[in-house]
């Protein structure tokens, strides 16, 4: 059987935990930032486990994370 592709695109925005569950980074942080408060931009740097209905999806994108 042929080896599986890893979808580039999915590669570099996701990534496992040392449990195995997929951590993403949140949106809203690269520009318009002037107006958003201290607070809202330093939560928005935070990472964030995706949620579970699109793990499946993101395992399917990544077959050897």
């Amino acid at each position: 059987m042929p080896k599986l592709k890893t979808r580039k695109a999915a590669a570099k925005r996701f990534r496992a935990t040392g449990s195995g569950k997929i951590v993403r980074r949140k949106a809203f942080k690269n520009h318009l930032l002037e107006h958003k408060t201290s607070n809202k931009k330093r939560n928005l740097s935070k990472t964030t486990l995706v949620h579970e209905r699109d793990e499946d999806n993101v395992r399917l994108m990544l077959p050897y994370l």
